[in-house]
């Protein structure tokens, strides 16, 4: 619907608002398309294929175009590991959201970790522990953070409604966690476990070994990994 106008002052506040706005959408959906493209190096070739030059040739622009939003390489994985965790997290949080208790959210939280992590296993692997420079680990140690604290969260949880024995969940969580990025994705997980079917027997596996840990015993635990359903994106 076209908007009438009587005052041409109005009108010209009005188009300059528009324009702004649509350079600000421009310039966010080039600065999205580059950290899209810094995603793709990072799944292909880990933290050492985040480079300035080729990351600009994926997201089709010049290296200074690059350097225009994140002047150095540093800012640039900075924003992709945001990006990655709060897609991560997001999809943890459906997950839990979900499910019908406590309990349940946990075991959902962990299945979805696990799974989203080894359908990725370059990218998981690149963005927790594959060995890199003091600036990037000091990055990336807040999205391992996060993803502890989700973890916690929601052990805590089911702690507090009586469904798993006390602990110290500021222990196990962090070994949780980690036994799942080094059983699934680390250079010593086995080879092979990215055929559907084996992915699904290593994250049921995995989620069953991890509620154990935590005090579900056996026959409830196997119930859980079994009504969990794994994330299909």
């Amino acid at each position: 619907m076209a908007i009438a106008f009587r005052d041409e002052s109005l009108f010209s506040l009005f188009m300059a608002y528009r324009r702004t706005e649509n350079v600000v959408r421009r310039l966010n959906a080039r600065r999205d398309a580059i950290v899209d493209a810094a995603r793709e190096a990072a799944t292909s070739g880990g933290m050492a294929a985040i480079q300035i030059v080729p990351v600009a040739a994926r997201a089709g622009v010049a290296a200074g175009t690059v350097y225009r939003y994140f002047p150095g390489k540093v800012d640039l994985i900075a924003a992709l590991v945001g990006s990655v965790a709060a897609r991560e997290l997001a999809a943890m949080r459906r997950a839990a959201g979900t499910a019908p208790g406590p309990l349940s959210a946990l075991s959902a939280v962990i299945v979805t970790f696990a799974a989203r992590a080894l359908r990725q296993r370059r990218l998981a692997w690149a963005m927790t522990a594959e060995p890199a420079d003091a600036d990037t680990d000091a990055v990336r140690s807040g999205y391992r953070g996060a993803v502890v604290a989700e973890f916690e969260a929601r052990m805590r949880a089911a702690i507090d409604g009586g469904h798993l024995p006390e602990q110290d969940t500021r222990i196990a969580a962090p070994a949780l966690v980690g036994a799942l990025l080094e059983g699934l994705v680390g250079p010593l997980a086995p080879e092979g476990i990215d055929d559907p079917l084996r992915a699904r027997e290593a994250v049921q596996m995995l989620a069953l070994l991890a509620l154990r840990g935590l005090g579900v015993v056996d026959a409830h635990a196997r119930g859980l990994v079994a009504q969990t359903a794994l994330p299909e994106g």
